[in-house]
C-alpha cells in the first residue's frame, strides 16, 4: 500500500485461527479505499484542481489513518469497562507502518500489536535509502527468475524489441510501454510471482511468434497483474509514506534507479538479461495508466512537497513503549527492506520478532504459509523469556 481495501473475512486464511484464539475481528478499510471514501480520479476531481487534490491527499498517510482507527475504537468501547477499552491491532505491509504510528501516538488504546512484513524504517525521513536497499533485492529476484527460466532472457528481449518500434494500446486504453512492461517485476516478491511473470512472458512471446502482435486475452492477462488504475492512491502516495520533516521525494525511485546500472540495460542485441523493476513508482506511470493520466500534475506537486509531519516517535518507541509487539520479518522481502526492518525491531521496546527466509512478503495470504506465520507469532506472544 497504501491504497488497498480489506477483503471479506472468509478470504483470509488466518481468520479462523484468530477466532479460535478468542479474538473478535474488525476489518477496517483505510481512508481512501473500499467503503472509506475511495480515492479515484473522479472523486479527487470533486476537490478541485491539482493543488487542492494534493493538499487533500496529504491527509491519507499513516498518521491520519491511525486517527480514524482511534476514533472508531473510542466509539466502540466507550461503554465498556476500562480494562476492555484497549484493542489488539494487526497490520500487513503498509498496515505495519500504521501500527508503528499507532504505537507512537496512541499507545493508550492498544493491548498488543501484530506486524507482518511491515516494520517501517522509522529512522528514515525520505525514501532514497529505502530504494537504494530495495533495488539490490529486486536485482536478486531478477537473477532468481532468469535462473529458473533462462529461456525467458531471449523472450523478454523479443518483447522489448517489439515495444521499441510499436505503440501497444491495452484493453483499458492504457499504454504498454517498455517501462510498464518491466513493472511486471513487482510480482517477483510474492509466493508464485516468478511463475506468474513467466506465464505472461510466454504468452506475449508466443503471440509475437504466431501472429506478430499481442492478442486481447494476453493483454488483459497482463493488465490483471497491475492494480494502479483501480488503486491510484497507491501510485500517488507510495513515496510519501516515508516522508518526515522538510524533505521532498522528488520521484525517488526514478532517481535512485540510475545508481543501479543493471536496471539501465535495455539492449536487445547482447546476452545480458533485461531486468524488471519492482514496487517503485515512476513519472511514466502517469502517462501509461489510463486512470493516472489526469492525476500527473497532482503527483508532481506531491513529489515536490516538503514539510511533512513526523510519523513516528522514536524516543517513545525505544524507551517507554509498554505495548507488546509481535512482528514477522522476511529475509527475502522485496517491498520492506530486511536490514531496515531489523533496525526498527531493535529500536522498539517489547518487540519480539519471527525472522525467516522461507517465506515472502505475502505469506499472510499465501496457501500453506498463513497458518504458519500466525503459529509463530502466537508462539512469541505466549512465550516467556524471563
Amino acid at each position: 500500500g497504501p491504497g488497498f481495501p480489506c477483503r471479506s473475512p472468509q478470504n483470509y486464511g488466518w481468520t479462523e485461527k484468530a477466532l479460535d484464539k478468542g479474538y473478535q475481528i474488525l476489518f477496517l478499510d483505510q481512508r481512501g479505499t473500499g467503503l472509506s471514501s475511495t480515492v479515484t480520479e473522479q472523486t479527487l476531481a470533486r476537490h478541485g484542481g491539482p493543488m487542492a487534490q494534493a493538499t487533500y491527499l496529504r491527509h491519507f498517510r499513516a498518521d491520519s489513518i491511525v486517527e480514524d482507527c482511534e476514533a472508531i475504537r473510542r466509539n466502540l468501547t466507550s461503554e465498556q469497562p476500562q480494562e476492555k477499552q484497549k484493542w489488539s491491532i494487526i497490520g500487513q505491509s503498509f498496515g505495519g507502518f500504521c501500527c508503528l504510528n499507532y504505537l507512537s501516538t496512541h499507545p493508550e488504546g492498544l493491548r498488543e500489536a501484530f506486524i507482518l512484513g511491515g516494520l517501517a524504517p522509522i529512522m528514515v525521513e525520505q525514501p532514497d535509502p529505502v530504494y537504494q536497499n530495495l533495488y539490490h533485492k529486486v536485482a536478486e529476484r531478477n537473477r532468481s527468475y532468469y535462473a529458473k527460466y533462462p529461456e525467458d532472457i531471449q523472450r523478454v528481449k523479443n518483447i522489448i524489441h517489439y515495444l521499441q518500434t510499436e505503440k501497444v494500446k491495452l484493453p483499458s486504453g492504457g499504454t504498454l510501454s517498455i517501462a510498464r512492461f518491466r513493472q511486471l517485476g513487482i510480482n517477483f516478491g510474492f509466493h508464485g510471482g516468478i511463475d506468474t511473470v513467466h506465464e505472461i512472458i510466454l504468452r506475449l512471446d508466443s503471440n509475437l511468434e504466431y501472429y506478430g502482435y499481442f492478442t486481447r486475452p494476453t493483454l488483459s492477462g497482463f493488465e490483471s497483474t497491475q492494480g494502479f488504475d483501480d488503486n491510484p492512491l497507491y501510485a500517488l502516495m507510495h513515496e510519501a509514506i516515508y516522508l518526515q520533516g522538510h524533505h521532498a521525494s522528488n520521484w525517488s525511485a526514478d532517481r535512485v534507479m540510475k545508481d543501479h546500472p543493471v536496471f539501465m540495460n535495455l539492449s536487445t542485441s547482447n546476452d545480458e538479461p533485461i531486468y524488471f523493476t519492482g514496487e517503485m513508482i515512476y513519472p511514466s506511470m502517469f502517462r501509461d495508466y489510463t486512470q493516472l493520466r489526469n492525476l500527473a500534475p497532482t503527483a508532481d506537486i506531491l513529489a515536490q512537497t516538503t514539510d511533512w509531519p513526523p510519523l513516528y516517535n522514536p524516543d517513545r518507541l525505544a524507551h517507554t513503549n509498554d505495548v507488546p509487539v509481535y512482528a514477522s520479518i522476511y529475509v527475502d522481502d522485496m517491498y520492506v527492506a530486511y536490514d531496515l526492518a531489523r533496525a526498527t525491531a531493535a529500536r522498539v521496546l517489547k518487540c519480539k520478532t519471527f525472522i525467516t527466509n522461507a517465506m515472502y512478503h505475502d505469506a499472510i495470504g499465501a496457501a500453506g504459509k498463513s497458518e504458519e506465520v500466525f503459529r509463530q507469532l502466537f508462539a512469541l506472544r505466549e512465550d516467556v523469556l524471563d
